[in-house]
């Protein structure tokens, strides 16, 4: 029973992932995050992370595997950047958005707008500031 309890929740959560996917808006070349309350937000207002292993400039994540399930990356579509955000692929070939070179994640734990747990977290994990 507590198997089957933890795959629900498992599978809930994993649904909710797809809207933590970023669609950078050509059409009005909007940046695929903004500020609030002095982070920076994806689009659907959760707040965003940086990995100090990954190193700025680099060009690319070394948050992947179980590291990007807990991590979800705020995934770009292709197309251009502007100004301080570029985008980065993926170990696994997907595109990522990056702010000043840093990748940027969700973190899984954070229930609802305006949440931060993930701040600080194991030493390594900074929520984004811009």
């Amino acid at each position: 029973m507590v198997r089957l309890m933890a795959a629900t929740a498992t599978v809930a959560l994993l649904a909710g992932c797809g809207t933590m996917e970023s669609m950078y808006d050509r059409a009005t070349n909007q940046p695929p995050a903004k500020a609030s309350q002095g982070v920076l937000v994806g689009p659907n207002d959760m707040a965003l992370y940086t990995f100090d292993r990954d190193q700025a400039g680099s060009g690319r994540s070394v948050c992947n595997g179980p590291c990007a399930t807990n991590w979800p990356p705020l995934f770009a579509d292709k197309g251009s950047a502007a100004g301080d955000w570029t985008i980065i692929r993926r170990d696994d070939g997907r595109m990522q958005w990056a702010y000043k070179g840093k990748p940027l994640y969700y973190w899984v734990k954070d229930q609802k707008p305006g949440d931060r747990t993930g701040d600080g977290f194991n030493g390594v994990w900074r929520v984004a500031r811009p």
